[in-house]
């Protein structure tokens, strides 16, 4: 199978036929993986994320990259070590450095984004291609961070407030549980490292997110609930409207 045909199948079985998902990971694709929910930017904006990969900060992604994103599992950097901080640049965050994710690191406040509840308790759902053993170390950026700015590891906190270390692996996906911090209001970024130990590579990925504002927090629960999408799922999509993808990817053939 071709590596983008592979991709397109992973990628497509982890959004749409979890069942299906035994039957690449057992294929000669040779990517990694990447958060799905809530969705990543490379994952969002590549070919394979229907909707959002229409919107207009993916469109500009992708002018800026000068090309579409279709590794979107391989957004890694070799020999970090823990050294993040000093490996990656201010400004560069989202693209881990690399020039080929380059598009990601664009400073925007319209990205495909999850809405999210300060406090809850988060399970990310984080698509392995290539199944790694690893810590995933969870931030989320401080009170008062302002997305039209470029992201810095100033904007992050010192510690992440979550870090899990060899998580299951279910349906071709980790599950991260972790509590979200309860102090964050507006539009912010889930960065999230995950450091393999199992090989030289730590890959990073920003999921956009949004939580209530301070004057939405004390609206009637049925106001709130009617902000849901149908089948109480979280919403991947811009804030105006629900503009995810109007069909998945089909899955490609096994191999």
């Amino acid at each position: 199978m071709p590596r983008t045909t592979a991709h397109r199948a992973a990628l497509a079985a982890a959004l749409v036929t979890p069942l299906l998902l035994p039957l690449w990971a057992a294929g000669p694709a040779r990517a990694h993986g990447a958060p799905t929910d809530p969705v990543s930017r490379v994952v969002a904006c590549s070919p394979e994320g229907g909707g959002r990969a229409d919107s207009a900060a993916c469109r500009a992604a992708v002018a800026a990259n000068g090309a579409p994103f279709t590794a979107w599992d391989n957004l890694r950097v070799a020999n970090v070590d823990g050294r993040d901080r000093q490996v990656v640049p201010d400004g560069k965050l989202c693209s881990g450095g690399l020039p080929g994710y380059k598009g990601l690191d664009l400073a925007r406040a319209d990205w495909p984004a999850t809405r999210m509840t300060p406090g809850e308790t988060l399970t990310m759902r984080y698509v392995s291609t290539i199944p790694h053993t690893g810590t995933f170390r969870m931030y989320l950026t401080k009170p008062g961070y302002d997305p039209a700015g470029p992201l810095s590891w100033s904007d992050l906190p010192g510690k992440p407030f979550a870090e899990v270390t060899d998580p299951a692996l279910t349906d071709g996906a980790y599950g991260v549980e972790a509590t979200l911090p309860s102090d964050r209001t507006g539009r912010h970024v889930l960065y999230t490292v995950w450091q393999n130990s199992s090989t030289p590579d730590t890959y990073y990925s920003c999921s956009d997110v949004v939580f209530p504002e301070k004057k939405d927090a004390a609206l009637p629960e049925k106001k709130q609930e009617e902000k849901e999408p149908q089948g109480g799922e979280k919403e991947n999509t811009p804030l105006a409207s629900n503009s995810g993808p109007a069909s998945e990817p089909t899955p490609g053939p096994a191999s």
